[in-house]
């Protein structure tokens, strides 16, 4: 299991995947909001969604957990 991680602080604009889902290799799992820039943040590798962490309007730092991968 994989743990996606933030690489920056920002708000989570969008949530595009939900627990179950089956994803590919960098298909975009959140949309975030940082510097008034929106930044997809792709899954690194295919596989299952085993849990979202975060909700829209959500505000990440940097290194917060966003989705488990199974």
């Amino acid at each position: 299991m994989a743990v996606v991680r933030a690489e920056m602080a920002g708000k989570v604009l969008e949530v595009l995947v939900s627990d179950g889902d089956t994803v590919t290799e960098d298909q975009d799992l959140i949309i975030i909001e940082s510097m008034k820039m929106q930044i997809p943040v792709g899954s690194p590798a295919e596989g299952t969604v085993v849990k979202v962490f975060v909700v829209a309007d959500q505000f990440l730092n940097e290194g917060d957990a966003i989705v488990e991968l199974g």
